[in-house]
């Protein structure tokens, strides 16, 4: 399956699976290095109040206060699954280029993925078995089916946007193994803004999201692909100190690498992120919580997730969270609690 591509091609590491992830700079899974100054104006804020004014109606909205193992059904406690994320049941789809091959603002590109480079444009009720590219500016993906697979693949993937929106689609690799998606939704380079990723079901994938700003809501990852080579991710972020808010996903990361969420500093500073009221499970840790060699976080918020214990007893193969310091400069940890027992987690 062929992505779009240019000289920010991804670059992957060796796998490591009965070892924890260091604190010491990682090679990076997108990004390069020399990209690292997008977005990197340190905010003055103390605290991030995460946002949801792009939240659709079909947003799941959990509670589970009282409630134990949640994993098991997540939907049951309001969490996301199969049952209320990815494009709705009984939505007809159009297959491109098949039945359809252009509209106001995107087209198929023969060479092998659907460009969308007309501002504003809206696509919906699409099935794309290629990348979607996007290189345009306040565009909305939904009810979309994007599968694709490939060594270095993209389900959605963002050049240079602001105000992009994906939200109620389906994004998947053909299968888990040699047919894995890398990454689901990609923002390449690393600056673009105002980014909502809303109520997706994200399987067969080796990353779910990877983005550094913006709203990541409501999601359902899970059904992880792997080839040799791939760090497994949940959310994940390289660095930076643009506020960007996960919540309310579920994320079931059925590896014992690398984690549901992380905050890593593999192009700068980690800062302004907030974690919450998420369900995770999995990977080496379930959090990764920004600490490493850049310097010291500031305003990580970690606060209401559930982490269960359906793959390890740890909740992650090692443990429920690493790098994380409470005592940094409006940091948080608190309210998060084991899915199997309500019991809290101390702050590490």
């Amino acid at each position: 399956m062929t992505t779009k591509s240019d000289h920010s091609s991804t670059v992957t590491s060796s796998h490591e699976p009965q070892r924890p992830r260091s604190r010491t700079r990682r090679v990076a899974l997108g990004v390069a290095a020399s990209l690292a100054g997008a977005g990197a104006v340190a905010l003055v804020c103390t605290q991030i109040i995460p946002s949801t004014s792009f939240a659709s109606s079909r947003h799941p909205v959990p509670n589970a206060t009282g409630q134990t193992n949640c994993s098991a059904v997540p939907s049951v406690c309001g969490f996301p699954d199969a049952t209320n994320t990815g494009v709705p049941s009984g939505t007809k789809l159009k297959t491109v280029p098949g039945q359809v091959s252009s509209g106001p603002g995107w087209h198929f590109d023969s060479r092998g993925w659907v460009e969308v480079d007309g501002n504003g444009a809206v696509l919906s009720g699409l099935n794309i078995p290629y990348n979607l590219d996007i290189s345009a500016s306040n565009v909305t993906i939904k009810d979309v089916k994007v599968q694709a697979s490939g060594q270095s693949s993209f389900g959605v993937s963002l050049r240079h946007t602001s105000n992009v929106t994906v939200e109620n689609s389906t994004i998947q690799g053909v299968n888990g193994g040699a047919g894995r998606l890398m990454v689901g939704v990609k923002d390449i380079y690393g600056d673009s803004t105002g980014i909502a990723v809303l109520n997706n079901n994200i399987s067969r994938t080796s990353t779910g999201v990877q983005v550094a700003a913006g709203l990541v809501q409501g999601n359902y990852i899970h059904s992880m692909g792997y080839i040799a080579g791939d760090h497994i991710n949940g959310v994940t972020v390289g660095g930076g100190t643009t506020p960007l808010t996960v919540q309310d996903n579920t994320i079931l990361v059925n590896h014992s690498q690398t984690d549901a969420v992380s905050l890593f500093q593999d192009t700068q500073v980690e800062a302004n992120k907030v974690i919450s009221n998420n369900l995770l499970a999995g990977g080496g840790y379930a959090i990764y919580g920004g600490d490493g060699n850049d310097g010291a976080t500031s305003n990580i918020s970690i606060t209401g997730n559930r982490i269960s214990t359906l793959y390890y007893a740890n909740g992650g193969f090692y443990g429920p969270v690493a790098d994380f310091t409470s005592s940094g400069s409006g940091n948080a940890w608190s309210g998060n609690v084991w899915d199997n027992t309500g019991r809290t987690i101390p702050s590490p």
